[in-house]
């Protein structure tokens, strides 16, 4: 595989990971990349004539250019919105990370970056025994953090980056997403933030929901892109 990889997690649930996801997808494509996308396993789905669909999935999808089926894209879809680990045990299911593996490997041989998001925060348990943490690891691709602005981000912040290097995963850097109206002393915390994190946003998206579904994160990706890391 040639492809480089990034795993999006971010501080919890409903923080703007798929935005962030989408945004920085079409960042990458607007480099002249060929981008991949996954969403290993997602819950909270609908039903189709053609099977299980989630919207996460099919954003992420819509957002790449390098062709793929949907169970490419999300080879794990559960239809209640739960806990992941809940829904793949009702379904009588186990997530296995190695076929995640092969498949984000496989995706990567037609791309140039393969864009993967997680489901809810970094320690979001996918079985009895693992979790989002331990998928991350096995993809061996760093983390991009999604710090939802809102009260809480400050020590939420901190507890993600610090699991995501005891887990032994590299970090990529973080994106403040203003997913709700702005909060109170906003600027104050996002000075926080930087100071606490060692290091500045490589983005901030602005709450704006109506153009979210054309935003391209094109500054994050071509530092992304550039970076000497081992992706």
């Amino acid at each position: 595989m040639t492809a480089r990889g990034i795993f999006i997690t971010g501080t919890d649930t409903e923080v703007g990971k798929t935005v962030v996801a989408c945004a920085l997808t079409r960042g990458f494509k607007a480099l002249g990349l060929r981008v991949a996308v996954m969403k290993p396993v997602a819950a909270g789905s609908v039903r189709t004539a053609s099977g299980l669909r989630n919207a996460d999935a099919l954003a992420l999808a819509a957002a790449s250019n390098v062709p793929s089926t949907y169970e490419q894209v999300n080879p794990y879809c559960f239809e209640p919105p739960v806990s992941p680990h809940i829904a793949a045990k009702d379904a009588g299911i186990n997530v296995d990370a190695d076929i995640i593996r092969r498949g984000f490997i496989a995706l990567g041989q037609s791309a140039d970056w393969v864009v993967v998001e997680g489901a809810g925060g970094w320690l979001a348990p996918i079985s009895e025994r693992q979790t989002m943490a331990d998928l991350a690891w096995a993809l061996g691709v760093p983390a991009l953090m999604v710090v939802g602005v809102k009260l809480g981000c400050l020590n939420h912040a901190q507890l993600t980056r610090l699991a995501i290097e005891a887990r032994g995963v590299s970090f990529a850097g973080w994106i403040a997403n203003h997913a709700q109206a702005p909060m109170a002393r906003v600027e104050e915390n996002l000075a926080a933030l930087e100071r606490l994190l060692g290091e500045p946003a490589l983005a901030h998206v602005a709450y704006s929901p109506r153009e979210t579904p054309t935003l391209a994160l094109a500054e994050a990706a071509a530092r992304l892109a550039g970076s000497t890391s081992a992706f």
